[in-house]
């Protein structure tokens, strides 16, 4: 019922659109006019977006094209779980100024069915052998995004579903991951000095997942900004309820209903209650933290930030923090930037299935590092390598030693 309402809200409002707006035209001296039989007549617009750019400037596209190369490797030696492979993601987006301070946000990306990876196998998938163009792009992309947001004063809001849009400093992965999802009403505000974010939001269980009740998520966040002599501090706090996890069966499952790791990435679950397996553990998560921001540091702006996350739901193992810093920028062509990160997840210290897909594999019960380089090779692509090194529990229960690098490509249009 939710997507049949959002699908007509959307329908309506390009409908509103293109009703009011498709019949105006601007001549070269930027007069705007719409035509009356067979003459053309002059029009007073009072919508300062329509004015200043005619409708087709309402509409802003934008893409990425990502190829990876990536190998993972665990020992003890499990062969069948090592990998060597080469992935692609694709996004793009589309949205529509609707009025000055309303705009429809949609995207499509690759990835379908996975909530927080867009990465598709070119040469392991069940339709290599095809070999045909809707096997790799268009039977793999998925409605990422499809909201409507609100801008009044230094406030948003957003309706439908929408790229998270909680403050992580240098984009820390511990509790979310990037390309998670939201779907609900979120709102938002900024200023000079603080920020917040408050948000109902409901988890979508993809296909496969076996049968269970609802998932919602309350949110709030709240980060105050400091300026230190040559620095600016963020100090920041937040609080991510799930309702509805004890008990319940995983969103993101195998096909048959079974329980696995694909789900419950390492949070505690039993199979006591039927063959589905359900979480054991509640997830309401403490998140407190403080970034450090430096303009010049032997001549590059420099980043650190400590994170910390407590999940109020569980009562053992429920403990992560995310160390970490980055130097340089990638803004210029030849721009190059450093960055590392070393991570502790308790396995149940965040909500396993939306935290970093990459390190250790994805979700939790993980401690160890990664480093990232990325350089800026011309003005619409960079490259970049990415490597872990842990310890993880996630797959066999007992302690694995964790490798994995990436050679990314990406491609901006």
């Amino acid at each position: 019922m939710k997507k049949i309402v959002l699908s007509a809200l959307t329908v309506a409002t390009l409908g509103t659109v293109a009703a009011s707006a498709a019949s105006v035209y601007k001549d070269r001296n930027g007069v705007l006019y719409t035509t009356a039989g067979e003459g053309r007549v002059a029009v007073e617009v009072k919508d300062e977006k329509l004015k200043r750019d005619g409708f087709w400037g309402r509409f802003h596209a934008k893409g990425d094209l990502r190829l990876r190369q990536e190998v993972i490797k665990k020992d003890p030696d499990t062969t069948t779980l090592d990998k060597n492979r080469e992935r692609y993601r694709f996004r793009y987006g589309v949205n529509v100024d609707v009025t000055d301070n309303i705009v429809l946000e949609t995207a499509i990306a690759s990835g379908k069915y996975n909530p927080t990876s867009g990465n598709v196998n070119f040469n392991n998938d069940d339709n290599y052998n095809k070999a045909q163009i809707q096997d790799y792009f268009i039977d793999m992309l998925k409605i990422d995004i499809a909201d409507i947001k609100y801008s009044f004063d230094n406030s948003w809001l957003r309706v439908g579903k929408q790229a998270h849009n909680i403050y992580r400093p240098i984009k820390t992965q511990l509790v979310w991951d990037n390309d998670i999802r939201l779907e609900g009403i979120n709102y938002g505000f900024k200023d000079d000095n603080s920020q917040m974010r408050f948000g109902v939001n409901r988890v979508h269980r993809e296909k496969g997942s076996k049968d269970g009740s609802n998932i919602n998520i309350f949110l709030g966040q709240y980060v105050h900004t400091l300026k230190v002599d040559e620095a600016k501090v963020n100090l920041g706090a937040a609080y991510y309820h799930y309702d509805g996890v004890k008990g319940n069966t995983d969103p993101y499952g195998n096909s048959d209903g079974t329980a696995s790791v694909k789900g419950f990435k390492g949070n505690s679950y039993s199979t006591a209650v039927d063959a589905g397996g359900r979480y054991t553990e509640d997830y309401q998560i403490g998140e407190a933290f403080v970034e450090a921001q430096f303009k010049d540091v032997m001549g590059k702006p420099f980043k650190m930030a400590l994170i910390g996350a407590y999940n109020f739901g569980a009562s053992d193992d429920n403990i992560g923090y995310d160390v970490s810093a980055q130097w340089g920028a990638n803004k210029k062509v030849g721009d190059w930037q450093v960055a590392a990160t070393y991570r502790d997840v308790e396995k149940d210290s965040v909500f396993g299935a939306h935290n970093d897909s990459d390190f250790s594999g994805g979700g939790t019960d993980s401690t160890g590092y990664y480093g990232k380089i990325k350089y800026k090779f011309a003005k619409n692509v960079d490259v970049q390598g990415w490597w872990n090194w842990s310890d993880t529990k996630i797959s066999t229960g007992n302690t694995v030693e964790y490798y994995r690098h990436q050679i990314d490509v990406i491609l901006k249009f």
